[in-house]
């Protein structure tokens, strides 16, 4: 039986929501959604699918019909870890960039927006997988929300308008941006209806001819003929041979429970370094929100992204595994690393041989979906096939141009990935059973959420709202220190007496996330269901019956 301390300490206008089926996401409109296919009997994958697909309409701030995706499904008895992250063009390398780009200190130079920021989307293959081995219900019913909202309009979101309105100045001349995005010559304003009629269109092709329509026929073609046009590697036969994976998820123990994630090329293995660091120490003895509990979380971070940055890319082309990142006596060593008086700027370790939506899922039968899907920088690449709706990403940039790292641009690769769903197991006669479907969006804050979150719930007590909406602090590539306006000036001030190099930074929305989450409340009383939070960060909302 779940005992948490109910309480919330932190300003909120969210309450846990209690319910035996529960859509948790970043907007209103999608959790309704998958609400939708609840009440037609469907399960928990038809849910997710059809608040995935309306959310592409309602957050394309975020999230479109050309992102990528990951999910990993509880189906009662199992977890399943899905990679639906796109390859790059087959004609991609060095060499290409070099020559349609240049080169800056001996590497090639990277656009990070436009076309050939473009591998072959994933997200349509995502929602195919998933469909194929958990869905209940007909491919097309799913999209029929998605359709409504796209073709009848919807009043867009607070926070949705004021991201919106900041990437206009740098995507506006990208090609076909400003015809869908900007309908009236500006980012539309809070409460003003969009209408996304090429987005409904593409949607009922989808929805008539299966998911595989994307990759294969006329919107295959429509993609790859305005590729050719923008002079892009994308080809149609890049996108006929994408495929999304199913994989095994990697997992680390913490406080009794694991916490699973999925594999590299992501960056959820990040998550599970730090919290085996974090297990060698004993954090509950910490007070939850002051220096000495929140320095020894940066620090674990810090030692985990030294290795993520240099170690993780396509598993390919990894030269360690992930075995190896998170082997327990090699954790120990890192560990001592860590000086509870003194910030350090740490180096990757040796391990011994041997812009963004998150959703999650759960249904009375037991089924628990965490998904995540994405166009990445915000908007994504800023292009937008016409007519069709297909706002494409940007993950190319995800790509290194050194041809040293394990990263480098290859063709047919996956670039190193910032979105990552994760869930929570309990191991009970030998045997998992799930706990908790949760993630957290927003780049390389990710991970960061997840040990934060997981950290505040398993070691302090807190609900999953109370643990949702306490300030957090982010990591950044530099190893200086991001931290929300809400963290308590005493705090911060010791931080940076540690030595830590904090910047305040005013705009939750990008820099510290946004997460959902659903806990099972007990695993012996089915009944009693679950209980959800969604972060106040977003226009989010968790629903339930």
């Amino acid at each position: 039986m779940t005992r948490f301390n109910w309480q919330n300490p932190y300003p909120t206008p969210r309450l846990p929501v209690f319910a035996r089926n529960i859509v948790s996401t970043s907007h209103p409109l999608a959790a309704q959604a998958g609400l939708r296919m609840f009440w037609k009997g469907g399960n928990a994958v038809d849910a997710a699918i059809a608040a995935a697909a309306a959310i592409t309409v309602v957050e394309p701030v975020s999230c479109g019909l050309g992102g990528d995706a990951f999910a990993l499904v509880w189906d009662g008895a199992k977890l399943h870890g899905l990679n639906a992250s796109g390859v790059s063009p087959a004609a991609w390398n060095v060499d290409y960039f070099k020559r349609k780009y240049g080169e800056e200190n001996g590497l090639a130079n990277q656009p990070k927006r436009g076309w050939d920021a473009v591998t072959v989307p994933g997200v349509i293959a995502g929602w195919e997988a998933l469909h194929a081995k958990f869905g209940s219900l007909p491919f097309g019913d799913l999209m029929e929300p998605a359709i409504e909202i796209a073709e009848r309009g919807h009043a867009v979101a607070s926070i949705v308008a004021y991201k919106w309105a900041a990437a206009v100045p740098e995507l506006k001349d990208q090609p076909g941006f400003a015809d869908v995005f900007m309908p009236r010559g500006r980012a539309p304003e809070i409460s003003e209806l969009v209408r996304f009629p090429g987005h409904a269109k593409t949607l009922r092709k989808l929805a008539e001819q299966g998911p595989r329509a994307f990759y294969e026929g006329e919107i295959a073609e429509r993609i790859a003929a305005y590729a050719k046009d923008g002079g892009a590697a994308l080809t149609a036969a890049d996108l006929r041979s994408y495929r999304a994976d199913w994989v095994e998820p990697i997992s680390k123990d913490y406080r009794g429970h694991t916490v699973h994630e999925i594999p590299p090329n992501g960056q959820g293995i990040a998550a599970l370094i730090a919290l085996g660091i974090l297990d060698k120490f004993d954090v509950n003895a910490l007070t939850v929100d002051r220096i000495e509990s929140q320095h020894l979380q940066i620090e674990a971070m810090k030692l985990a992204f030294a290795d993520v940055y240099r170690y993780v890319a396509d598993p390919r082309s990894m030269e360690v595994t992930p075995e190896q990142m998170l082997d327990d006596a090699y954790l120990i060593e890192r560990a001592k690393l860590i000086n509870p008086k003194k910030a350090t700027q740490f180096g990757f370790g040796m391990p011994k041989a041997g812009g963004t939506i998150y959703m999650s899922v759960a249904d009375e039968r037991g089924m628990m979906v965490s998904f995540i899907q994405s166009n990445y920088m915000g908007f994504g690449s800023g292009v937008v096939v016409p007519d069709t709706g297909i706002s494409l990403q940007n993950r190319g940039c995800g790509f290194s141009m050194d041809p040293k790292s394990a990263n480098v641009v290859e063709g047919g690769k996956r670039p190193f990935h910032t979105i990552i769903p994760a869930f929570l197991t309990q191991k009970v006669d030998g045997r998992h059973e799930a706990v908790m479907s949760f993630g957290v969006m927003g780049g390389d804050m990710q991970p960061q959420g997840h040990l934060q979150s997981i950290v505040r719930m398993l070691d302090y007590g807190q609900q999953p709202q109370a643990a949702c909406d306490a300030p957090r602090w982010k990591v950044n590539h530099d190893f200086t220190i991001d931290i929300e306006s809400t963290l308590s000036a005493e705090t911060a001030r010791a931080l940076e007496g540690l030595g830590h190099t904090i910047k305040s930074v005013d705009d939750p929305y990008m820099d510290f996330g946004s997460g959902q989450y659903i806990w099972k409340l007990d695993r012996n009383d089915p009944e009693r269901g679950y209980v959800a939070a969604s972060d106040s960060r977003r226009d989010g909302l968790a629903a339930g019956f």
